[in-house]
């Protein structure tokens, strides 16, 4: 990966564990790319998990749930790492642009879907996935043409994977009220709705700035 340009804020960049665990990556053979590639594997490790929490009972469905969580979060940290080491650390690649928005794509599509199967609504699972590929595709078309990046939300990258985190771990809870995957599904729901009205906020700031660039 590299990050050219306007990059996403994030407060984690800036903290000493991370400054430590960049430049230790930095200093070995690791490559911002390889980072990028292992998002991927986090996020299909992810996908599985949640498919098999949405088919699974007692202390499996738990540890399914929480194996989800973490990966999603290891997901997070590999988009995060492999920007620190290839700006920060300096060791960026002629083709990192491309692994630095690929591997999030196929991310999303992966943990949604997962989710989306695992709980008998694959529809829902690629609508949020879907959404969440427009929500990328819509900040993109803005630098193509000249724009600065747009990571606002309601439903960013760091949003979506903080609800399905945080869905998984509360999942666990369920049978105390006799549930099953209802909360997976509200989250699904969230993440398909927020991340469609972040494409058109995006997409409206976007029709905006191009106008007062014309009308200059």
């Amino acid at each position: 990966m590299t990050e050219t340009g306007d990059r996403r804020p994030l407060a984690s960049r800036n903290t000493r564990w991370a400054g430590a665990i960049a430049r230790w990556m930095a200093s070995r053979t690791i490559t911002p790319n390889q980072i990028s590639k292992g998002s991927m594997v986090a996020a299909a490790l992810a996908g599985g998990a949640f498919f098999l929490a949405g088919q699974s009972a007692g202390e499996m469905r738990i540890v399914c749930l929480l194996s989800a969580a973490l990966f999603c979060q290891l997901r997070l940290l590999c988009n995060l790492f492999d920007g620190m080491v290839a700006v920060e650390g300096g060791k960026g690649e002629p083709d990192g642009p491309f692994w630095n928005e690929f591997p999030d794509r196929v991310a999303d599509l992966l943990i949604f879907a997962g989710i989306g199967y695992g709980i008998g609504a694959p529809g829902l699972g690629w609508a949020a996935a879907a959404f969440a590929v427009l929500t990328a595709y819509v900040r993109e078309l803005g630098r193509a043409t000249g724009n600065p990046s747009d990571f606002y939300g309601p439903m960013a990258k760091q949003h979506r994977m903080a609800t399905v985190t945080a869905a998984a771990v509360i999942s666990i809870l369920e049978p105390l009220w006799q549930g099953h995957n209802q909360v997976l599904t509200i989250a699904l729901w969230v993440v398909a709705l927020g991340a469609a009205l972040t494409a058109i906020r995006r997409g409206r700031t976007l029709v905006r700035r191009l106008k007062e660039v014309g009308t200059r």
